[in-house]
């Protein structure tokens, strides 16, 4: 055989062992091969190389290309939560409240200058503020007026988002959660707003118990990484608490109910755990650890600057981070490891996440 028939049989015999192997391999195999060699014909083809990577590249960094359609920060200064004043009158006064005869108080509009001088400042107390008739809240409410509420007032008339309907044929024993799918591929960076059923705002399940034990030893470990709350937080705390707690009580009235009494005060009695929470004996979101196996952030308004920050919660689900080490932060710098959080979502978060909520 001559030198270029043994050269054609050499080739024809490696080309029907590439075929055969080509056969053999698995799917995933095939695939590999097959971007590997693509990969190097756009590498002749164009003279330079090309990534045989099947992830969509990333966008461009913030610090390449920053974002130019964000305002300036004077914007969201101006920029209050709805007012609900026109429902004061009609929310019911609680056993304790200082009298309901005197709501509403004087009228008082986000565009007169005063009021932006008169908001509690960002890390006092509410109850410590030392004029409460002229001290108001973003939404435009007097500290007065909070107090002429009283503890656990009608927060659906206040708020307009109704009490849940009750679900008196709910059986703990036997409950599951929910199937929750909040991912669609193709998957696009927003901010996922969707529409709230009020009725599944705090859903509970069989492992209600547990869940409840399970965080508590959580808290007793890791403390203030995952249980904690800065000066100016105590109003938006105890908001969050008694709303919670009306929720669970109107939803599951088999389960849960308030009362209250002169020497107690108000007192949750929670009928799967079976026991008490004296609502004064401790602070609110200690009572909601206590009571509610849900994770809550406090995000609060500083009237210096119309930005939302991390004030307080009860996180003890979060993933690759904690309460400890965000606490303080101002929304953006609490997603600033997120990928084209700046980009992508920033302005939107501020401006059309956080801006326009209640407070």
């Amino acid at each position: 055989m001559s030198l270029s028939g043994q050269y054609l049989a050499a080739t024809g015999l490696g080309l029907l062992l590439s075929f055969v192997s080509y056969l053999l391999m698995t799917v995933s195999q095939r695939n590999l091969v097959y971007n590997r060699v693509a990969s190097c014909l756009k590498f002749s083809e164009r003279g330079q190389p090309t990534s045989s990577s099947t992830t969509p590249p990333r966008s461009v960094s913030p610090e390449k290309k920053p974002p130019s359609n964000i305002p300036p920060s004077s914007e969201y200064k101006d920029i209050f939560p709805p007012w609900r004043r026109d429902a004061l009158a009609s929310a019911v006064a609680s056993p304790t409240s200082a009298g309901k005869d005197s709501l509403p108080g004087p009228t008082i509009e986000s565009s007169n200058p005063s009021f932006r001088t008169s908001l509690i400042p960002f890390t006092t107390d509410y109850r410590t503020c030392a004029a409460p008739a002229s001290t108001y809240t973003p939404m435009g409410i007097a500290l007065t007026e909070i107090a002429a509420l009283g503890d656990f007032p009608d927060y659906a008339e206040l708020s307009g988002v109704p009490l849940p309907v009750p679900y008196s044929e709910f059986k703990i024993e036997s409950a599951l959660p929910r199937p929750y799918r909040p991912f669609r591929w193709a998957y696009h960076q927003t901010m996922s707003l969707t529409k709230l059923e009020t009725d599944w705002w705090l859903e509970l399940e069989r492992d209600f118990a547990k869940s409840i034990n399970d965080r508590k030893e959580l808290f007793a470990t890791r403390g203030k990484m995952m249980l904690d709350y800065l000066p100016g937080s105590e109003l938006a705390c105890k908001e969050l608490m008694e709303m919670a707690l009306q929720f669970l009580c109107a939803r599951y009235p088999q389960y849960f109910s308030l009362s209250y009494s002169n020497d107690k005060g108000y007192v949750f009695h929670n009928g799967i755990l079976k026991n008490e929470t004296v609502i004064g004996d401790m602070h609110p979101l200690h009572v909601l650890l206590e009571n509610v196996p849900e994770d809550f952030a406090v995000m609060v308004r500083n009237p210096e600057d119309g930005y939302y920050y991390l004030r307080g919660g009860v996180l003890c689900s979060s993933l690759g981070w904690s309460l400890g080490s965000k606490l303080g932060m101002q929304l953006k710098e609490i997603h600033g490891p997120i990928p084209d959080y700046k980009e992508k979502m920033e302005f939107s978060m501020d401006r059309y996440g956080f801006a326009p909520i209640f407070a």
